[in-house]
């Protein structure tokens, strides 16, 4: 694959920070409370999440506009939960939570959710590797 795009981050840990190359990401990281952290900042779970829902939410577009069909009052919530695994450590899971305009409520819209899937570069890339549902509200 040719990247038409690249990202660059670097972090320093689950306590420290993150920021990006062009220094519009800059984010102070810390455990949330629940994972023993102060929650005074941000964590992977949570960027995670917002780069999975804005992807997602992205590739619904693209679907909708290949089937001629609006959906800009589309929203997708990302919940990426972090536990133990079966081997001792740590894995991931994510819902994705997509609330679709009244037009698309029904079959049809649950069709796009699953050809969004398809195409998501966040769900192929976890496809097969943690679980994830897909909820259409």
């Amino acid at each position: 694959m040719d990247a038409l795009y690249t990202a660059v981050a670097t972090a320093n840990g689950r306590e420290g920070r993150a920021v990006s190359s062009d220094g519009r990401l800059d984010l102070p990281l810390a455990p949330p409370p629940a994972l023993g952290g102060d929650g005074q900042g941000t964590n992977p779970e949570q960027l995670f999440a917002a780069g999975y829902a804005a992807c997602f939410a992205g590739a619904l577009g693209v679907v909708g506009r290949q089937a001629e069909v609006d959906t800009k009052d589309a929203s997708v919530t990302a919940e990426v939960g972090i536990g133990k695994d079966e081997t001792g450590g740590f894995g991931i899971k994510v819902t994705l939570r997509v609330e679709l305009p009244e037009h698309l409520q029904g079959e049809a819209g649950r069709q796009l959710v699953e050809q969004a899937h398809q195409v998501c570069p966040y769900s192929k890339a976890t496809r097969g590797n943690i679980p994830v549902e897909l909820v259409t509200e």
